[in-house]
């Protein structure tokens, strides 16, 4: 007689640790670009999560250290999206355009993420991580500019201080003002952006650049 073989068990697929913190994070994410952080309630993102806000609590015991993470992790991918077009081709005037510019185009789409990002009032572990934002996206630019001034592109001087005006011009000229702005049109916000990231081009290589 023929032994039966009994079909292998297979586990349940049950979410794993990693999944529901990405799930958290994701949801945080979303609510905080309806919402801000202000209005963001752990109680909202355990919902959107598809959590119990005692499995929210096990992953982020406090409100402000899930948003800090939310800050990070939205930070790191707008970084990531200024470097990839600072490190690629063409002139560094060129390439500071193409970067400023996605940031400034990133910022007006998402406006509510943006002005959550740069200019809302929040609790000061999350404003510390928003100065390490800005502190990386001064460094992209402070890479650009160093080439330029090997490159004989741009004229010397404190690379530092150049990069923290451009990314000061770019919060405070745009973001601030501009994202939560219903009085103004998309197509001026754009124009408003162009003319900021000229400022920074004209104040870094020291003369108008056509955009």
């Amino acid at each position: 007689m023929a032994r039966v073989t009994q079909p292998a068990r297979t586990a349940s697929a049950k979410p794993q640790p990693s999944d529901k913190r990405s799930a958290i994070l994701g949801a945080a994410r979303d609510l905080v670009s309806r919402v801000g952080f202000r209005d963001a309630q752990m109680t909202g993102v355990a919902e959107a999560a598809g959590v119990a806000l005692a499995t929210l609590y096990r992953h982020f015991p406090s409100k402000a250290g899930l948003m800090v993470e939310v800050v990070a992790a939205v930070a790191q991918r707008e970084v990531d999206a200024a470097a990839g077009l600072a490190m690629g081709d063409g002139t560094a005037a060129d390439r500071l355009a193409a970067s400023a510019s996605l940031f400034a185009s990133r910022a007006l789409l998402g406006r509510k993420l943006a002005h959550a990002l740069v200019a809302e009032p929040v609790e000061p572990d999350i404003e510390a991580a928003r100065l390490k934002y800005r502190r990386k996206l001064a460094r992209v630019f402070e890479t650009i500019i160093e080439q330029g001034i090997r490159a004989r592109e741009f004229p010397d001087q404190d690379v530092q201080a150049s990069a923290a005006c451009i990314v000061g011009s770019l919060f405070e000229g745009l973001v601030g003002p501009l994202a939560l702005d219903n009085l103004s049109t998309d197509g001026e916000r754009q124009a408003q952006a162009r003319a900021i990231v000229a400022f920074c081009l004209r104040g870094v290589s020291g003369r108008v650049i056509d955009l």
